[in-house]
């Protein structure tokens, strides 16, 4: 699974842009602010149909222009395929594969598996529970073509629930209709809680001896799933909260309130770990992830790293490039000292600079 050739047609800051990649590490660097990750972002786009930034169509339209086009060449099991976006500012996008548009975007995942990781999930362990459950729907998004449409489907009665919630003391009538979005609710979040459980579970049985090899033997993590409400119990929950949903006028039950706790020998990592131990732990969690798709897709993911390695110690780089340089990489930098310092091989460099990005070897 790879890679091998990516075009931009006014998306972001890129004017045109055409890039060729080599099967194992791509360097893309530059300065800050020349459109170095907006290449990352393009090519999760075109194999997601969304940006890991959570950025909306219009707003990857080059400014003045009206719509964007990318092209993206991959090979998955010998056999190239293409994928063509096209995103506009008033419709929704169009998407092709091998020149035959599909009906639906989450017919994309499955063909080539992405992995990004940036500054930001460095601090997953400490954030917000928003992050890590984002964290859990990007990857089963990918894994799991009915988690797509399951997660879309709740989300939507979510926002259609919330909506009632707040116009019900208004609208008395609202009342009847608020049964079947809980009815809606329930079957939907059902399966998002089982299929996180589930993803989590598979993870824990990678990410221990990881960790295990990134702390020298001193650190054994454990990922442990905190649903908001159990699958069994959803319903019921729902209905016993319905009288303070009203007096919120929001859904405070749910798999939209999960969280994931980060256990180092025994102690939670989001309130009591060091900067240093959530690091690691963030590291190993992107690491199980790359062994979880290996496992389950039969192929390594591409590897998209986002100017990672400059919030790493030397330690921490040195692990992660190890494990890593047999997989295809498109990494974001804007030098190229930590890899002569790891001396770590580099296949094709490109660098970025006036919307341009050269290329050579």
């Amino acid at each position: 699974m790879e890679i091998k050739s990516l075009e931009l047609q006014n998306f972001r800051n890129y004017p045109e842009l055409k890039i060729e990649f080599d099967e194992k590490t791509n360097i893309i660097y530059g300065d800050n602010a020349q459109g170095k990750t907006n290449i990352l972002e393009s090519v999760y786009l075109c194999a997601t149909s969304r940006s890991h930034k959570g950025a909306k169509d219009r707003e990857m339209i080059r400014f003045g222009e009206e719509e964007a086009h990318i092209k993206m060449i991959i090979c998955k099991n010998g056999l190239d395929h293409r994928i063509d976006m096209h995103i506009r500012k008033s419709k929704s996008k169009g998407i092709a594969i091998d020149g035959i548009p599909i009906r639906k975007a989450s017919e994309l995942f499955g063909l080539i598996h992405v992995i990004i990781f940036s500054p930001e999930d460095l601090s997953m362990v400490k954030n917000g529970p928003a992050e890590r459950r984002r964290f859990m729907d990007l990857e089963l998004c990918q894994l799991d073509r009915l988690y797509t449409s399951q997660l879309s489907a709740y989300n939507k009665v979510l926002a259609d629930r919330n909506r009632i919630l707040k116009d019900i003391w208004v609208k008395p009538e609202y009342e009847e209709i608020l049964p079947l979005y809980d009815i809606k609710l329930v079957n939907y979040g059902k399966y998002i809680i089982e299929a996180r459980k589930k993803f989590l579970m598979d993870l824990n049985d990678i990410v221990k001896d990881i960790h295990a090899s990134l702390t020298g033997g001193k650190e054994e993590l454990v990922l442990s799933y905190e649903p908001n409400v159990s699958s069994e119990r959803f319903d019921e929950e729902l209905l016993r909260g319905a009288e303070r949903d009203r007096h919120q006028k929001l859904t405070l039950t749910g798999p939209h309130r999960d969280d994931i706790c980060f256990l180092s020998n025994g102690i939670d990592l989001r309130k009591y770990g060091s900067q240093g131990q959530q690091r690691s732990a963030a590291l190993s969690l992107k690491l199980a992830e790359i062994e979880l798709v290996k496992s389950q897709s039969k192929e390594y993911p591409v590897l998209l790293l986002d100017d990672v390695l400059s919030e790493l110690d030397s330690s921490r780089q040195e692990n992660l490039l190890g494990r890593i340089n047999h997989i295809q990489t498109l990494l974001t930098c804007t030098g190229l000292d930590e890899f002569v310092k790891n001396r770590f091989s580099i296949n094709k460099i490109f660098h970025v600079m006036d919307n341009k990005a050269g290329g050579y070897q």
